[in-house]
């Protein structure tokens, strides 16, 4: 009866955790995509302008529900900031922790299963999730140690090498662990 109850709980959680991360990356991603249309919407002040002596590097007017929305954008912190700022950070962070709390209980807690293929290699449960862990752990640090390189400057050369080193990456887990396993850790 125990064994039911865990199992019936784990598929709960998983499907909380599943519309959880649905509904933070829809967020996350309409923000990301608000931003990207503010930022090509914004229009430089009047030379000379109180504006510009405030160092705004640009503005909008905008209308929706009724109300008038003037957002600026500051290349530099002001010298003031408000006490109360609002910061586009959470859609981010509970994507990502939904996402990793639902490869958890979907991949780590079910490795015999989701993780390895006998016909690909026989690894011991820990060992896959080790994979799985180490992979994240090391393109986090790949990519950020890329970034402080000279290399991080030149978008181009940049996404060449991360390119590469993605397909790198993909080939070598599918020599480890199962498909399904092997992509969505290149994914995340």
């Amino acid at each position: 009866m125990d064994a039911y109850l865990l199992a019936y709980g784990a598929d709960w959680l998983n499907l909380l955790l599943r519309w959880l991360h649905l509904i933070t990356g829809i967020a996350w991603i309409g923000a990301s995509f608000y931003f990207v249309w503010l930022d090509n919407s914004l229009r430089p002040p009047q030379p000379g302008s109180d504006l510009e002596k405030k160092g705004v590097a640009g503005e909008l007017w905008a209308v929706h529900g009724g109300g008038f929305y003037n957002p600026q954008k500051y290349m530099v912190a002001p010298p003031q900031l408000p006490e109360k700022l609002h910061w586009f950070k959470w859609e981010a962070y509970w994507t990502w922790l939904s996402g990793f709390s639902l490869l958890s209980i979907a991949y780590y807690c079910n490795a015999s299963v989701m993780m390895i293929d006998r016909s690909v290699a026989d690894i011991a449960p820990w060992q896959a999730v080790g994979i799985g862990i180490g992979t994240l752990v090391a393109g986090w640090l790949v990519y950020d140690t890329l970034c402080k390189l000279p290399l991080g400057r030149r978008d181009g050369w940049l996404g060449i090498v991360m390119y590469v080193f993605i397909v790198a990456v993909a080939y070598a887990l599918s020599k480890w662990l199962s498909g399904r396993a092997a992509y969505i850790h290149v994914a995340r």
